[in-house]
C-alpha cells in the first residue's frame, strides 16, 4: 500500500522511539540521560549483560554496538514483534492516535508535488531575503536594528522583507518558470476577483520563513511594517506542506538545543524566541498564532521533560496558559510535565531582555511555577471562600480538574498537593482572623490559655502511648496473610491493593508480590515471596500473634471467611485514615470558632471508623449466652450437639 506523502514523516515525529523500545528493554540509568534523549540498554536482539544499545530519541533512530542492529521505530517494531511493514504502521499509528488514511495509488504524484513546493517556498525566501537589502527594505531593516536583531540573527533565521508590490513575488517566480498552480499551492497568491493579474499574499511585511522538522521552509509569517494594518501578524494558510497544528516555530533548532541541556521555552511569537535565541536561550519555540494543541504539547514532550511555558504578563497570556492546562491533565505521564513562567504584566520576554537583560529572563525561568500552582491559582484568584458553599464549589472545580489525569499515581500527587495548598490558604486565613480562640469571661475580659502540657503520668499511659499507624499496620499483616492463605481471592482485591499505601517497606513488597503472581497458585505465589524476600519472610508474617489467631489463616483455602476478613480489614484502614485526613483538614479550622460544618464533618468521619471497627454490617451469627454467661455461636453450639448425639447413639448396648 502506498502511503500519502508526509504520513511517515508525521508519524515519526509524534512517536517516541524511547517509549516504543522501553516497552522490550530495561534501561541502563548509569548511562542514560533522559532529559537529552540518550538511552541505553542491553540489546533486545542478541543476548547480553552490558548496555551496549543505544537509542538517541531526538533523531529517532537507534543502534547496537555488539550486532549492529540499527533502525527507527518502525523497524524496531518489525523485528520485535515479527510483523509486516504495514502492521508495524498500523500499531505506530494506533499508538499515537493517527489513522491511516486510504489506499492513495498517486502517493509518489503527491510526494513528487510536495518535493516542487518546498523548492518553490524556498526559491521565495531567497527572494525576501534579497528585498530586505535593496532600498525598498531600508526601513525593516532600521525596525530590525532598533529591536536589536543583529546581522547574524537575521541571516540564521532567514528573516527577509516583502516590498508594499502587488506582484512582486509572483512576478519573479513566474518570471523564473514557476507554474501558477504551484505557487497558489504554496499560499503565496491568490487570483485576482476581478480577472486580473494574481497578486501576492504579502505585502508591506518583515518575513519570517517556518520550517518543518526536517529544515524545509514549508510557510511563512509575515509582521506588517504599517501599524494600521488590520492584521499585525499573518500567517500562511494551510497548504499541503503547511498544518499550523502540527508545528512550532523555530522547533529544529531548539529540539537540538534542548539534547545539550537547555530548557525548552515556550514563547508567544517569533520576535520573543530570536530575541531569546539571540541572547543564548537556544531552545526557544512558539505555536503559530494559535492555542497550543495536542499534537505540539507532542513536539515539546519529545524535545524536553518539563518545557516552560514564557507567556505574556497580561490578561490574554494568562489565559492562555490556562486552556493549556486543561488540554495538558489527561496527557501528563511520570515524569512529564509543563512549568509556567508569566511575565511581569504588560511585558512579553524580548521586552525584558532589551530593558534587563538576559539575567531577568533567567530569573523568570528559575522561578517558573508548576502546573498545579497554576490551576489553584486560576480556580482561587479575586475570590472570597468565606462560606461552606462556596467552599464546596471550589472543591467541585478542583475535582473536576483533578479528575481529567489519566494517570492514578500522577492524579494522587496533584490531589495532596492541592491539599497542602488548601491548608496554606486556609490556616493563614485563620491567622489573619485572629488566631487561637480564647474565651471570654462574664466581665469582658480574657481568661488565660490553659495549661495544656501534659503530666507525666497521662505521658506514661498505654493511650498516650500508642501510635494509630500501628493500628493499620497489623491490619495490613492480616490482609496480607490471608491473601497468601488464599490466593484466589486476590483477583478481587487487586484494585484495593494497588492503593494501598504500606507502613513499612517489606508489607509494601509482599503486596506487589501477591498482585504479580496470586494468580499462578498458592505454590507458585509462596515460591516468588520465597525468591524474592527469603524463606523468613512467610515464617516472620504467620508468627505474628494477631496473624495467627486470624481464621483465613487458620482455615486455608476458605474462599468466604478470607474475603468477608480482607474486606472488613481494608474497611477500617480506610475509615482510620479518612478520620486522619479529616482531622488534618478540620485543626486548622478549630483555630477559630468551630462552625457546625466543621463539627459534622469530624462527627461524620468518627461514626464512619466506629461503625467500620464494630464491624456492625458483617457478623450476622446469632448467640446464646452459656452459664458462665460467655456469648456462643448458636450455629456452632448445634453441630456440636449433633456431634455427640451421633456419638451417644453408635456406642454399643451392653
Amino acid at each position: 500500500m502506498a502511503l500519502p506523502p508526509g504520513f511517515l514523516d508525521e508519524l515519526r515525529t509524534r512517536t517516541s522511539l524511547t517509549q516504543v523500545v522501553g516497552r522490550k528493554v530495561m534501561w541502563d540509568n548509569r548511562k542514560s540521560n533522559p532529559g537529552k534523549g540518550d538511552m541505553w540498554a542491553p540489546c533486545p536482539f542478541h543476548q547480553e549483560k552490558s548496555a551496549s544499545f543505544h537509542v538517541d530519541d531526538r533523531k529517532g533512530f537507534y543502534y547496537c554496538f555488539g550486532c549492529h542492529a540499527k533502525g527507527d521505530a518502525i523497524s524496531f517494531v518489525r523485528d520485535t514483534e515479527n510483523v509486516e511493514f504495514m502492521e508495524a504502521i498500523r500499531i505506530l499509528a494506533s499508538e499515537a492516535g493517527m489513522q491511516i488514511p486510504e489506499r492513495d495509488p498517486q502517493a509518489q504524484a503527491k510526494a513528487d508535488r510536495r518535493t516542487q513546493l518546498a523548492e518553490v517556498m524556498h526559491s521565495a525566501q531567497q527572494h525576501f531575503r534579497l528585498m530586505l537589502k535593496t532600498g525598498a527594505g531600508s526601513d525593516a531593516r532600521a525596525y530590525l536594528e532598533r529591536r536589536g536583531l543583529d546581522e547574524a540573527t537575521q541571516e540564521k533565521f532567514g528573516i527577509g522583507f516583502a516590498p508594499q508590490a502587488w506582484q512582486g513575488l509572483w512576478d519573479h517566480l513566474t518570471g523564473k518558470g514557476v507554474k501558477a498552480d504551484l505557487i497558489f499551492g504554496c499560499g503565496l497568491a491568490r487570483p485576482s476577483q476581478k480577472g486580473g493579474t494574481p497578486y501576492d499574499v504579502f505585502r508591506g511585511r518583515i518575513m519570517f520563513p517556518i520550517h518543518d522538522v526536517r529544515g524545509r521552509v514549508i510557510a511563512f509569517g509575515g509582521r506588517a511594517m504599517d501599524p494600521n494594518d488590520n492584521a499585525k501578524y499573518l500567517n500562511s494558510p494551510e497548504t499541503e506542506l503547511f498544518d499550523k497544528s502540527l508545528t512550532l516555530y523555530n522547533y529544529g533548532p531548539a529540539r537540538e538545543a534542548a539534547g545539550k541541556g537547555q530548557p525548552l521555552i515556550v514563547a508567544e511569537g517569533y520576535m520573543d524566541v530570536i530575541a531569546l535565541s539571540q541572547a543564548g536561550f537556544g531552545a526557544a519555540v512558539a505555536p503559530l498564532g494559535t492555542a497550543v494543541t495536542e499534537a505540539q504539547l507532542g513536539l515539546m514532550w519529545r524535545a524536553a521533560d518539563e518545557p516552560i511555558m514564557a507567556l505574556d504578563g497580561d490578561r490574554a497570556g494568562l489565559a492562555a496558559a490556562r486552556r493549556v492546562i486543561d488540554l495538558a491533565l489527561p496527557l501528563l505521564e511520570a515524569g512529564k510535565s509543563l512549568r509556567f513562567a508569566l511575565m511581569p504584566e504588560g511585558q512579553d520576554p524580548d521586552d525584558i531582555l532589551r530593558a534587563q537583560g538576559a539575567g531577568a529572563v533567567q530569573a523568570i525561568l528559575d522561578a517558573a511555577q508548576p502546573m498545579v500552582r497554576l490551576l489553584w491559582q486560576r480556580e482561587t484568584e479575586g475570590r472570597d471562600f468565606d462560606s461552606p458553599e462556596r467552599r464546596a464549589a471550589l472543591d467541585k472545580a478542583l475535582f473536576s480538574a483533578t479528575n481529567l489525569i489519566r494517570d492514578p499515581s500522577i492524579k494522587g500527587h496533584y490531589e495532596s498537593a492541592i491539599k497542602e495548598l488548601k491548608w496554606e490558604m486556609f490556616s493563614a486565613r485563620k491567622r489573619a482572623d485572629g488566631g487561637t480562640r480564647q474565651t471570654r469571661r462574664a466581665d469582658g475580659g480574657r481568661w488565660a490559655k490553659p495549661d495544656m502540657s501534659a503530666r507525666a503520668s497521662t505521658k506514661s499511659s498505654p493511650l498516650a502511648r500508642s501510635d494509630p499507624r500501628q493500628h493499620d499496620h497489623m491490619r495490613e499483616a492480616v490482609i496480607l496473610a490471608s491473601i497468601i492463605a488464599t490466593p484466589a481471592i486476590a483477583e478481587e482485591f487487586e484494585t484495593a491493593l494497588d492503593r494501598l499505601d504500606c507502613f513499612d517497606a517489606q508489607h509494601a513488597q509482599l503486596r506487589d508480590l501477591i498482585v504479580q503472581h496470586a494468580g499462578e497458585g498458592p505454590e507458585a505465589l509462596h515460591g516468588a515471596i520465597t525468591e524474592a524476600l527469603g524463606a523468613a519472610a512467610l515464617e516472620k508474617l504467620a508468627s505474628l500473634p494477631h496473624v495467627a489467631l486470624a481464621p483465613p489463616v487458620r482455615n486455608p483455602g476458605n474462599q468466604s471467611l478470607a474475603q468477608m476478613t480482607v474486606a472488613e480489614e481494608l474497611a477500617k484502614i480506610a475509615a482510620t485514615r479518612g478520620l486522619q485526613a479529616e482531622i488534618v483538614d478540620a485543626a486548622e479550622d478549630m483555630m477559630g470558632v468551630a462552625d457546625e460544618a466543621v463539627t459534622w464533618r469530624l462527627g461524620q468521619a468518627a461514626e464512619a471508623r466506629n461503625r467500620a471497627v464494630r464491624s456492625e454490617h458483617e457478623d450476622r451469627a446469632e448467640y446464646d449466652v452459656a452459664e458462665n454467661g460467655a456469648r456462643l455461636n448458636r450455629g456452632e453450639r448445634e453441630e456440636f450437639d449433633a456431634l455427640l448425639d451421633r456419638i451417644t447413639f453408635s456406642k454399643p448396648r451392653r
